[in-house]
């Protein structure tokens, strides 16, 4: 479906920050919503999700996030019927420390406020927020689209949200928020 030009979204401003770069180390929450809001991941019932196939394709490429961008740790995440939530931790290219233990699962912030303890290089060198997503809405696509016989449908809104999680308070009130939402 093409769409035509929509004065009122061309003149939105971008929420991201200028001059960011959305690859630096740390963590993230992205909220990545279907094409004009669709519910195509399931329904709630009796506040418990229940998915579909989309919405367990949309569940499986998410997973498989971390297999193909090395540097990359996920957190909490939940596929609800219109979008999904989720963390990304994006690594530094030294991301492991000097004892040998990966210490993803328990940082928190971009390298302006990391407390990461000093760790020897793996890894490609980048990878970023906009690359993951943009992976991951790929993925989840080629999925459905196989699985409905309809090879070039839309399924996502050009964009999605983010925000840099800066400390450990906020990420464990965006977790809370996550796991808050109906499960299945």
């Amino acid at each position: 479906m093409t769409r035509g030009f929509d004065a009122e979204h061309h003149q939105r401003h971008s929420i991201r920050l200028s001059g960011y770069d959305y690859a630096q180390p740390g963590a993230y929450f992205v909220t990545i919503c279907t094409q004009d809001r669709i519910h195509l991941f399931g329904e709630i019932i009796d506040h418990d999700m229940h998915l579909n196939v989309a919405g367990l394709a949309a569940e499986t490429a998410w997973a498989a996030i971390p297999a193909h961008f090395q540097r990359v740790r996920l957190d909490a995440f939940v596929v609800m019927p219109n979008h999904v939530h989720g963390i990304i931790f994006i690594l530094p290219t030294t991301a492991v420390s000097s004892d040998g233990r990966d210490r993803a699962d328990h940082t928190v912030g971009a390298t302006h406020a990391s407390p990461l303890p000093p760790q020897r290089p793996i890894g490609p060198p980048r990878c970023s927020v906009g690359a993951i997503v943009g992976s991951y809405k790929s993925a989840v696509t080629r999925r459905i689209n196989r699985l409905n016989g309809t090879p070039t449908r839309a399924v996502w809104q050009r964009n999605y949200y983010e925000r840099i999680i800066r400390d450990y308070p906020a990420l464990k009130q965006i977790r809370r928020y996550i796991q808050s939402n109906p499960r299945h």
